[in-house]
C-alpha cells in the first residue's frame, strides 16, 4: 500500500475515496445516504461499479466497456486522471403531469479516465446518486485524430445479488406489445416469445429483456432498470445470463450498417438507470427518469391543453367499420379482403365524425380523434411495398377536412390528427412540413402517429439509432408548428417529456385494442397491475381506457377482462395527459357510470400512491390542478381482495362530496363484468373506508370540494 499520511487519508475519506492495495475506490452517496455508488478500476484497469441501498448491496461488482469498429476495444488499461463531486438541489415545474413541482436533488461523481498507453483515449463516467435510485452515463470527449466512433457493442453490466422475481417482456428490437411474464431471473426465456401471431413486427435475437424491467428481491427491495435521455443512440435491451444472474446491455443494431450506432465526437450515452424502493408503490412516485433529462427547450407550451377525447378508432377494431374508404380490411380476421368481398363501411366520413363531435361537445370532452381520414389505407395491412403509400394531406373523398374542423370549432372541440406511417418513415419525413402546416391551418395541436409493420428500409428496427433519430426529428418538427405527439409503435419513453413537453404520450405496450382481436382472448387481469410498475415508470401511456361493453358482439372469442369499475379506475391509475373514452358513444348513453369519465381530471397538482404490489393491485390518488378536486383509482388482478383507503391525503380544512364507483358482490371480470355500485356521501381527511374488489375489478372515487 502507498504510504499515505494521516491527514491525506482523512481528506480521501471526506472525498469518498478509500485506499486498498493497488486500488482506489471512489464513491458517492445520495442526499439522505439511502443509496451509494462505488467505483474502482481493476488490477487490469477495467472500470467497475457497485450499488448499495441502506447498506444492502443491490448491484455487485459490475464491469463497463465498449467495442468499436476500426478501433481497439475500450475495456481496460485505464487510469483515473481526474475526479470531482458536486451536489444539486432544485425544483422544476411540469407544464402538465402527475404533479406540478418536481424536486431534483442528487450528488454527482465525475471520473475522467485515460488509457495508460497509446492511443491514450479518454472516457468520462458520470454517476448521480438520488434517494430514489441511481444513474450513470458515458461521455466520449474529443480524441486526437478521431472525429467519430462506431460502436459495435456496449458492455455495461448489472450484476444482481440474487435470483429476483422479475416482471419482463422480451428484448424485442421492433415492438413492446408483449404480455408481461413473471419469473425468477434464472427462468427468463425471451426466445420462447418469438413468432407471436398477433404482432405486426417482431425481432427477438437473443435471451434479453426490454426496459423498464422490474424486480423484487427476497428481502423486499424493488429494482427497476431502464435508461434516460435516449438521444442519437440505439435503444438498450438487457441480455440475461441465467446462470450468473447478470444483465448486460445489448444495444439494438442495424442490419444495414452491421453496427449498433455511429456518432460524432464529443458524444454522450443515455443514462443507465436503476430505480430503487423498499416498497413497490414508491417506484411509481419516482421522478428519476425525468430528472435525468435536460430542462425544456420549448419556451411556451400553453398551446397544448391536457384533455379527454373520443374518436373513430374502436369501431374499426370491432370490425364495425374500416380505416380505408375502399373497405378492404376485416378486423375480425385482421386481414385484407378482395374488393368484391367488401362487408363493412368506412369509418372516417364527415357525417360520422360530426356525430362524435356532437357527443364530445355534449359531454365536455376536449377532442375528437379520426383515424382513416387520408388516402393510402387500402395498401396498409399485409403489403411489403408500403413506401410512398400514405398521403398525409389528402383526405378521402367522403371526409371534408375543412367542414369537419369548422364544425368542431363551432362546438368548442379540437380535432386530433392521425398519421399512420405503416413503418415507412422516409415517406413521412418527406411530408412532415406539409402535414404539420395543414394542422396549423386548422388549429390542430396534437397528432397520434403510428408505425405498424416492419421498418422500411429492411434491416432497420423500431428501436435502433436510425429510428430513434427519426422519432426525434418528428418531435422537433412538430414543436415548430405547435403540435404535440402521441406516438404509437414508438421508441420507449426515457423522460424526454421534460425537454420536449410536446411529447405528451405514447403507446409502447400491449394496449386496449388487443382485447378486441388477440388470439389469446385479450389482456389477462394481471396485465395492468404489472404495467403500473413497469412500463408506466418510463412515462405517460395512451392505453385508451373506458370500455363499457365488455363482451364484444362482433368478437365472440374476445372480451375485456376487467369489470366496469376497473375501467373507470384506469383514468387515475394509468397516467396520460390525454385520456380517451374509447367505446362507441351509444355504449355510454344512459349509463350513470359515465359520469366519472366526465368528471375525472387529466392534469394533476400532486399524486399519492397509496398502496400496491407488482402484478397484484395498486391504488393511486391524484389532486386535479386548479380545481383542488381529488380522484382515486384502485385495481386488482384475477384475485378478489379488500383495499383500505385512508383519506388523510385530503385537505384537512375541506369537506368533499364523494361519489364511489365500486364492484358489487356479484361482479366478476368474466361472468358479470358490468355490475357496479354507485353511491354518494360526504368524506374528509379523517375518513377511512374499505373496498371489496372483485376478480379483475376495481373502484373509482371522485371527491369534489364542497362549499
Amino acid at each position: 500500500m502507498k504510504n499515505y499520511s494521516y491527514a491525506m487519508l482523512v481528506a480521501l475519506v471526506f472525498l469518498g475515496i478509500s485506499c486498498q492495495p493497488k486500488k482506489i475506490t471512489y464513491s458517492v452517496n445520495s442526499p439522505s445516504n439511502i443509496n451509494s455508488i462505488g467505483f474502482q478500476l481493476s488490477a487490469e484497469g477495467q472500470p467497475s461499479y457497485w450499488v448499495l441501498h441502506s447498506l444492502d448491496k443491490v448491484i455487485d461488482t459490475s464491469y463497463m466497456g465498449f467495442e468499436f469498429k476500426n478501433q481497439p476495444p475500450m475495456l481496460n488499461n485505464f487510469e483515473v486522471v481526474d475526479h470531482n463531486t458536486t451536489s444539486v438541489e432544485e425544483t422544476w415545474k411540469m407544464p402538465w403531469g402527475e404533479q406540478r413541482e418536481v424536486e431534483n436533488k442528487y450528488n454527482e461523481l465525475t471520473l475522467s479516465l485515460e488509457e495508460k498507453t497509446s492511443p491514450n483515449r479518454k472516457l468520462t463516467i458520470r454517476f448521480r446518486a438520488y434517494d430514489d435510485g441511481i444513474g450513470y452515463r458515458y461521455e466520449f470527449p474529443p480524441q486526437q485524430n478521431v472525429d467519430s466512433i462506431t460502436i459495435m457493442d456496449e458492455h455495461t453490466e448489472f450484476q444482481l445479488t440474487g435470483d429476483h422475481t422479475t416482471w419482463w417482456i422480451p428484448g424485442d428490437w421492433d415492438i413492446y406489445e408483449h404480455l408481461y411474464n413473471t419469473s425468477k431471473v434464472s427462468e427468463i426465456d425471451a426466445l420462447s416469445k418469438r413468432d407471436h401471431p398477433d404482432l405486426a413486427q417482431s425481432t427477438i435475437p437473443e435471451n434479453a429483456v426490454n426496459t423498464p424491467v422490474t424486480m423484487r428481491a427476497d428481502n423486499g427491495i424493488h429494482l427497476s432498470f431502464h435508461e434516460a435521455n435516449l438521444t442519437d443512440y440505439a435503444g438498450m435491451t438487457l441480455k440475461v445470463d441465467t446462470d450468473k444472474l447478470k444483465l448486460t446491455s445489448e444495444l439494438v443494431g442495424s442490419g444495414i450498417h452491421n453496427h449498433k450506432l455511429k456518432t460524432v465526437l464529443p458524444a454522450k450515452s443515455p443514462w443507465r438507470t436503476i430505480q430503487i424502493a423498499d416498497e413497490a408503490k414508491d417506484l411509481i412516485a419516482s421522478r428519476l427518469i425525468e430528472n435525468l433529462n435536460e430542462p425544456s427547450v420549448i419556451e411556451d407550451i400553453s398551446w397544448f391543453s391536457p384533455m379527454k377525447y373520443v374518436g373513430i378508432w374502436w369501431e374499426m377494431h370491432l370490425g364495425v367499420s374500416t380505416w380505408d374508404m375502399e373497405a378492404t380490411q376485416d378486423m375480425n380476421t385482421f386481414s385484407t379482403l378482395d374488393r368484391e368481398q367488401t362487408s363493412t363501411k368506412h369509418g372516417a366520413t364527415t357525417e360520422n365524425t360530426k356525430k362524435y363531435i356532437d357527443f364530445a361537445a355534449a359531454n365536455g370532452f376536449g377532442g375528437v380523434l379520426v383515424e382513416g381520414w387520408n388516402t393510402g389505407w387500402d395498401h396498409w395491412i399485409g403489403f411489403e411495398d408500403r413506401e410512398g403509400v400514405f398521403d398525409f394531406v389528402t383526405p378521402y373523398a367522403d371526409y371534408d377536412i375543412d367542414e369537419v374542423n369548422r364544425y368542431a370549432k363551432d362546438k368548442g372541440v379540437e380535432m386530433i390528427m392521425h398519421h399512420e406511417t405503416s413503418a415507412a418513415p422516409r415517406t413521412y419525413d418527406q411530408q412532415l412540413e406539409a402535414a404539420y402546416d395543414l394542422m396549423a391551418k386548422h388549429g390542430m395541436h396534437s397528432v397520434k402517429t403510428g408505425y405498424v409493420g416492419k421498418i422500411i428500409p429492411n434491416g432497420e428496427y423500431h428501436h435502433g439509432q436510425w429510428m430513434v433519430n427519426h422519432y426525434r426529428k418528428v418531435l422537433e418538427t412538430a414543436a415548430k408548428y405547435k403540435v404535440a405527439i402521441n406516438a404509437h409503435e414508438p421508441i420507449k419513453a426515457t423522460g424526454l417529456r421534460r425537454t420536449y413537453p410536446n411529447a405528451i404520450s405514447r403507446e409502447g405496450l400491449r394496449g386496449q385494442e388487443f382485447n378486441a382481436w388477440a388470439s389469446d382472448g385479450g389482456n389477462p387481469p394481471e396485465h395492468l397491475p404489472i404495467v403500473a410498475f413497469t412500463r408506466m415508470l418510463a412515462g405517460p401511456i395512451d392505453f385508451t381506457p373506458g370500455a363499457f361493453e365488455m363482451r364484444l358482439p362482433s368478437k365472440p372469442n374476445n372480451q375485456i377482462n376487467t369489470t366496469l369499475a376497473q375501467q373507470l379506475a384506469l383514468y387515475v391509475v394509468i397516467y396520460s395527459p390525454i385520456q380517451m373514452a374509447c367505446d362507441l358513444p351509444e355504449n355510454y348513453e344512459g349509463n350513470p357510470a359515465f359520469q366519472f369519465i366526465k368528471d375525472v381530471g387529466v392534469d394533476w397538482e400532486q399524486s399519492v400512491v397509496l398502496n400496491g404490489e407488482v402484478g397484484d393491485y395498486v391504488t393511486i390518488a391524484r389532486e386535479e390542478r386548479e380545481s383542488g378536486n381529488w380522484f382515486v383509482g384502485g385495481i386488482t388482478d384475477e384475485n378478489a381482495r379488500q383495499i383500505k383507503v385512508d383519506f388523510s391525503f385530503l385537505d384537512p380544512d375541506q369537506k368533499y362530496e364523494a361519489t364511489l364507483y365500486s364492484d358489487t358482490s356479484e361482479s366478476h371480470f368474466s361472468t358479470n363484468p358490468t355490475a357496479i355500485n354507485i353511491e354518494t356521501l360526504e368524506l374528509d381527511s379523517s375518513s377511512k373506508r374499505t373496498f371489496q374488489l372483485a376478480e379483475g375489478g376495481g373502484f373509482a372515487i371522485s371527491l369534489i370540494k364542497m362549499d
